[in-house]
């Protein structure tokens, strides 16, 4: 039985004479799978500092640009869970935009633009395929994977919340036990008790 996210993909029109074709737009994603990849991966790097963005796009070392080495391990992961029509809820796709995004919520990036490097796919799929698009109608079948798209960025928002809150937690502990030591040292020189 094939889920909805699945049937985006494997829609199944047939023509006049009964010969059946399947999603165009699943073929050509397929075909595309590098340039995409490699263009969602520089529309994400442009979103960082113009430095960083360049030091990103071309050091490919993974131990000399662990951040770029992850986002387009990622990049290229959430493509093939999107055109294999994985459900943008399942736990294999949370763990790829995790490995994303928790590197985006530590070098505090607003919500919007740690989340929003999902929504440039949109933009990549579209200046690779804009001919193919209006030529072959596959507007409804863009829209569909687009919507998946959007659904995966959902996903992405409520993961980027988790990370800050656990940014967030581990800050407010260091805190603590920081202020507790002083507090703590300050009591030994003095030589008051160690209760509150």
């Amino acid at each position: 039985m094939k889920t909805a996210s699945e049937d985006i993909y494997q829609r199944v029109d047939t023509l006049g004479d009964g010969v059946h074709r399947v999603s165009m737009l699943r073929d050509l994603l397929e075909k595309n799978r590098s340039e995409i990849c490699k263009l969602w991966s520089d529309l994400v790097f442009e979103t960082y500092p113009h430095d960083s963005s360049k030091f990103l796009r071309t050091q490919s070392n993974r131990f000399a640009n662990p951040v770029g080495a992850a986002i387009s391990n990622g990049v290229d992961k959430l493509y093939n869970v999107l055109v294999q029509g994985v459900d943008s809820q399942s736990e294999e796709v949370c763990l790829i935009l995790d490995s994303i995004i928790r590197i985006r919520a530590v070098q505090e990036f607003s919500p919007a633009n740690a989340v929003g490097f999902v929504f440039l796919l949109k933009k990549a799929v579209r200046q690779v395929f804009e001919r193919e698009i209006t030529q072959n109608q596959l507007l409804d079948e863009l829209l569909k994977f687009e919507s998946q798209i959007d659904n995966m960025a959902l996903q992405g928002f409520n993961i980027y919340m988790q990370c800050r809150e656990k940014i967030f937690q581990i800050r407010a502990t260091e805190i603590r036990n920081r202020t507790s030591r002083i507090l703590e040292r300050a009591c030994q020189k003095y030589g008051m008790p160690h209760e509150w």
